[in-house]
């Protein structure tokens, strides 16, 4: 099975390692290929990461850094075309979420911790598609609805 995971840098990176521990945990053989923003550093000498720019919307140059993500995106979807694609936000998964989507990949999206009773961009695009979406709080369930709320990460 082909899995991705991808996550910008910080607190979403390192929600993300709790699943990536769960995966690894798993007696099966998984092909997971990482996909995360250059400022995570301590992976560079791996050659199963991907690397994307970090994404500040605030950056003038915010729309050339997303154009050349939503290209990588692409190549990297289409190079790995993965089964299923496993992402705790934020902006900078959402071209590779659309394209995986695009090409039959199965979507798992938890939306962020630190988020208890409001939306992120990311969650509020992400859950119109996602096959699977997790929220870390009950009190999220009013955002979205269809949410699956199994606790938190930690």
């Amino acid at each position: 099975m082909r899995i991705t995971v991808i996550s910008s840098t910080g607190g979403h990176w390192t929600q993300l390692n709790e699943i990536i521990k769960k995966i690894n945990e798993n007696k099966k053989k998984n092909d997971i290929l990482y996909i995360v923003t250059e400022k995570n550093m301590i992976l560079k000498n791996r050659n199963d990461i991907f690397f994307l720019k970090q994404q500040d919307r605030k950056n003038i140059l915010f729309f050339l850094t997303m154009i050349s993500n939503t290209i990588k995106s692409l190549y990297y979807v289409l190079k790995h075309r993965p089964n299923y694609v496993i992402s705790t936000g934020a902006g900078v998964t959402v071209p590779y979420l659309i394209f995986a989507k695009i090409f039959k990949s199965k979507i798992i999206f938890i939306e962020s911790f630190s988020k208890t009773r409001t939306p992120t961009i990311t969650g509020r695009i992400i859950y119109k598609f996602a096959d699977y979406f997790f929220i870390q709080w009950p009190t999220m369930q009013k955002i979205y609805p269809k949410a699956i709320y199994k606790g938190s990460l930690y």
